[in-house]
This record gives C-alpha cells, sequence and structure tokens, in this order.
C-alpha cells in the first residue's frame, strides 16, 4: 500500500498551539466537511458503498458510519475539557466499531445527515470560545494532554482525509 492510498492528504502532522487564524480555518473546514461528504457519495453505485477505498481498508459505507462515530467522540470530548478540567477520555476501537451491525444496516446518508447536525452544533460552539478555553485539554490514555486546539486540528484532518479516500476511490473506479 502506498502513503498516497493511506493518507491521500498527508499524515497528519500536530503542532502544540495554533493561531487564531488557524483555529477558524480548522473550524471553515468542519463546517463544509458534511456538504463535501454528501458530494463524495453523490452518484455512486450502490455497489460501490462496500468497495473498500484501499487495499484492506474499510468500505466507503463503513469510512462515512466512522466520521459520524468519530466526529460524534470528538465533540463529546470537547465539552468535557470545557466542563471538567482535564478529563481523562476513553479511547475505543474504531475498528471494531466499523464492523458493528448497524454500519452495515444502515444507509450512508444517515451517517451524514448525522454528521451536518452535529458540525452545525460543533461550529457555533467552536466559534463562541475563547482563545483561553481552546487551551483547555483532555487526556488521552495513549496519546496524553490535547487541548481543544489540537482536538480541533486533528478532527479538521480528519474528516478530510477521509472525504479524500473516497474521492480518490471515485476516481479510480471512475466515477
Amino acid at each position: 500500500m502506498t502513503d498516497a492510498l493511506a493518507y491521500p492528504i498527508g499524515p497528519h502532522e500536530p503542532r502544540h498551539e495554533y493561531s487564531a487564524e488557524e483555529r477558524e480555518a480548522f473550524i471553515a473546514r468542519l463546517a463544509a466537511q458534511p456538504a463535501a461528504l454528501a458530494a463524495a457519495l453523490s452518484g455512486l453505485p450502490p455497489a460501490t458503498l462496500h468497495h473498500a477505498y484501499r487495499p484492506g481498508g474499510w468500505t466507503v459505507q463503513q469510512v462515512v458510519h466512522h466520521m459520524a462515530d468519530s466526529h460524534m467522540n470528538m465533540f463529546i470530548r470537547i465539552k468535557l475539557a470545557l466542563s471538567v478540567v482535564e478529563p481523562t477520555i476513553l479511547p475505543y476501537d474504531q475498528d471494531a466499531w466499523a464492523h458493528q451491525p448497524d454500519v452495515e444496516a444502515v444507509p450512508p446518508m444517515v451517517s451524514v445527515a448525522l454528521l451536518a447536525a452535529l458540525h452545525e452544533r460543533l461550529v457555533v460552539l467552536l466559534r463562541a470560545l475563547t482563545p483561553y478555553q481552546f487551551l483547555r485539554a483532555i487526556i488521552h490514555p495513549e496519546n496524553g494532554r490535547m487541548s481543544i486546539e489540537q482536538v480541533l486540528g486533528m478532527y479538521a484532518w480528519h474528516g478530510d482525509h477521509h472525504i479524500a479516500h473516497i474521492m480518490a476511490l471515485r476516481q479510480r473506479e471512475g466515477f
């Protein structure tokens, strides 16, 4: 597998802190992701939803549901960081979540709608934060201390990363 298949927009490169302009750009990216995901899925033949975006990777349907699952976790982690002093969050097995029965049974547009509603709330919340609040943090058992702005940067990348997976599959398969 090539890096281009695994990381079509490149790997996430976290930093310790970000400027106000960078935070706003991350928020704008999050705001745009539901529509970009819907566009990436538009016109795909139904069978394509069951194609892996790369060898050994998840199917398009799994990726879409994963984005909703993951971004729900992000929203909860940010809310925890704003309401509890440096809470230790629970990691989860993303692969196990991607293989749950709902992922196969529920149409992916349900998760696109969920992501749209979630991001609408998330964007309002993030745009209301003070610079100090972006420094509040969670403790991730595997990744250590992560400020809200670091979580924001990671998930702006995360959504774009998976949308790029679907777009690359579309291009390879001629859709």
